[in-house]
C-alpha cells in the first residue's frame, strides 16, 4: 500500500511539474480573458494528467479522482480497471462511516472524501480522509428532513439527495440541501463557508404540479450543481429561470435560463457541446431541455422535447454521449430515447420500451448499461436489446470500467461485477457478488476512485472497499 501511493505522489509530481512547464512556455497571454482561459486550461490539463496514473506494474490501475455527480468525465465511465483478477474479485472493506441520512452520493479529490447526510435536524457536510475513513472536518446547518414543500413518499426517502459538486480549480465545494440551502465551502480552508443562500427564500419556486392523475409527488431540491468555468448552474425551476448561474466565488447570479419550467426530481444538468457551442442538458418536471452558456447566447434554449412523468419521477440523469442525449423514465412513459442535439432542436433518432427508473444510462464501447430490475445492455446506434439479467429492484447504479466491466451497486446494497457486452456480447454474465451491504435501499450512486469502491446506503451508512492488487 505504501508503495503504490508513493509511486502514485511521485508520478503526479512529475506530471504536474511537465505539463505547467509546457504551459508556460506555450502561452502568450494579451488580456485577461483570454489569461483565464489560458489558465483554466492549463490546470485542466495538468489535473488530467496528474488524474489518470499508473500506480504500478503489477496492479495495472489508473488513480481517477471522482469530484463530480457520476464521476471525471460526469458519466459514470471510469479510467481505472474493476480489481478482477485469475477468475476472482479481491476486494476488502476497509472501513465505514455513518454520515447521516440522505441519498447523496459521495465526491472524492485530493485524498478526500466530501458528502452530506442529515440528522437531529441538521444538514451534515463532512470531509473524511480516504485511506482510514477519519472524519478531518465536518460543517452543520438547521435544516428539515424535507423540502418545506415536500409531498409525498415520506417512507423512501430522507434527508439531501443532491450530490455535492467540487471545483478541483478553486477547492470550492458545493451542496444544495432538500430545502434549497445553497452553500459553498472552502475545502482548503477546512471547509470554512464562503457564501450561501436559500432558493426557497429568494426565488420562492412553486411545489411541482400533479402529472396526469398520479399522486402528487414533491421531493424537494435533489439535482446536483455544475461549475463552467467560474459559474455554478444550479436548477432553481422558478419563475425567473429554470436554470441560474451564480458566481463560484462570490454567489452572485450571473444568468438565467430564458426556460422557466418546473424543477424536476432528477440528479442534476449535465455539459454538452452543441456544434461548437457550450450548452447544458437537463430532464425537468416538463422533460428534455437544452439551454446555451456560452457567452454571447446564455440561457437561450436551443430545443426542447416534453416528457412528463407520473409523480414527477423522470429520475435518471440524461446521458451525454458526443452530440446525442439519451433520456429515460419509467411509469407511464417507460422508455429511453435518443436525441441528436443541434442549435436547431432535439431530433429522436430511436425510441425503445425499455426503462431505467432511477440509475443513470451508461455508454461504453457502442452499448447503453443500467440497472434497474436487471441490468440491461442496448446497443447505442439502434436502441436494440443485446441482453439483459440479474436481479437488481429499483435502487441501482453502475459504472464502467478500462477493462470492459460493470460495477452495479442495487438493491439494498448488492454489489456485483457484470461483464459488459465489450467482453461478453451475447448474454449477461455476472462474475462476483457481494450480496446486501445493507439494510435499507442504497440510492446513492455507486463510487470507483483510486482503487476503492464507495458504496452508500440511505440511512447514511458509508463503505469503503480496496481493490486488492493481484500477486
Amino acid at each position: 500500500m505504501k508503495r503504490r501511493v508513493l509511486l502514485r505522489d511521485k508520478a503526479a509530481c512529475f506530471f504536474v511539474v511537465c505539463s505547467s512547464v509546457w504551459f508556460c512556455k506555450h502561452t502568450r497571454l494579451t488580456n485577461g480573458r483570454r489569461r483565464r482561459k489560458s489558465v483554466l486550461t492549463a490546470y485542466a490539463w495538468t489535473t488530467g494528467m496528474s488524474s489518470f496514473l499508473w500506480l504500478s506494474g503489477e496492479s495495472g490501475v489508473f488513480a481517477e479522482e471522482w469530484p463530480h455527480w457520476r464521476g471525471q468525465n460526469r458519466n459514470d465511465v471510469s479510467a481505472e480497471v474493476s480489481g478482477w483478477s485469475e477468475g476472482q474479485w479481491p476486494i476488502e472493506i476497509r472501513w465505514q462511516q455513518k454520515v447521516g441520512a440522505g441519498a447523496t452520493s459521495p465526491v472524492i479529490a485530493g485524498g478526500r472524501l466530501y458528502t452530506m447526510g442529515w440528522q437531529n435536524g441538521q444538514d451534515h457536510v463532512v470531509c473524511i480522509h480516504c485511506v482510514d475513513g477519519n472524519l478531518i472536518w465536518q460543517k452543520s446547518y438547521d435544516c428539515p428532513e424535507r423540502g418545506r414543500k415536500a409531498t409525498g413518499d415520506e417512507g423512501l426517502y430522507s434527508g439531501p439527495s443532491s450530490t455535492p459538486e467540487l471545483d478541483p480549480h478553486s477547492g470550492l465545494l458545493f451542496t444544495l440541501s432538500a430545502d434549497g440551502d445553497l452553500h459553498c465551502w472552502d475545502t482548503r480552508k477546512d471547509g470554512q463557508p464562503v457564501w450561501g443562500f436559500n432558493l426557497y427564500e429568494r426565488y420562492d419556486p412553486p411545489q411541482r404540479p400533479r402529472v396526469n392523475r398520479s399522486g402528487l409527488r414533491d421531493y424537494g431540491y435533489t439535482s446536483s450543481p455544475i461549475v463552467l468555468g467560474d459559474a455554478l448552474i444550479v436548477e432553481v425551476g422558478g419563475a425567473e429561470g429554470s436554470l441560474m448561474a451564480f458566481d463560484v466565488s462570490t454567489g452572485e447570479r450571473r444568468w438565467r435560463s430564458e426556460a422557466t419550467s418546473p424543477a424536476g426530481h432528477n440528479g442534476g444538468p449535465v455539459p454538452m457541446t452543441v456544434d461548437g457551442m457550450s450548452c447544458v442538458a437537463l430532464f425537468n418536471h416538463d422533460g428534455l431541455l437544452v439551454v446555451r452558456a456560452d457567452s454571447e447566447n446564455v440561457g437561450k434554449t436551443i430545443a426542447t422535447y416534453p416528457w412528463t412523468t407520473d409523480f414527477a419521477n423522470g429520475i435518471a440523469t440524461p446521458t451525454v454521449h458526443g452530440d446525442s442525449v439519451l433520456v429515460t423514465s419509467s411509469y407511464n412513459q417507460h422508455k429511453i430515447c435518443r436525441f441528436k442535439i443541434s442549435l436547431d432542436g432535439a431530433l429522436k433518432l430511436w425510441e425503445q420500451s425499455y426503462a431505467s427508473k432511477v440509475c443513470s444510462p451508461v455508454v461504453l464501447d457502442g452499448h447503453i448499461y443500467w440497472a434497474w430490475q436487471q441490468v440491461m445492455c442496448l446497443d447505442f446506434a439502434t436502441g436494440e436489446l443485446k441482453w439483459q439479467g440479474g436481479n437488481c429492484g429499483d435502487p441501482g447504479s453502475c459504472v464502467a470500467t478500462a477493462d470492459g466491466r460493470l460495477i452495479v451497486l442495487s438493491g439494498q446494497g448488492d454489489l456485483t461485477l457484470v461483464e459488459s457486452a465489450t467482453r461478453s456480447p451475447n448474454q449477461y454474465l455476472e462474475l462476483a457478488k457481494r450480496p446486501r451491504l445493507f439494510g435499507t435501499d442504497a440510492w446513492p450512486h455507486v463510487v470507483l476512485s483510486d482503487g476503492r469502491l464507495y458504496c452508500k446506503d440511505r440511512d447514511g451508512n458509508l463503505q469503503c472497499f480496496e481493490l486488492i492488487a493481484a500477486p
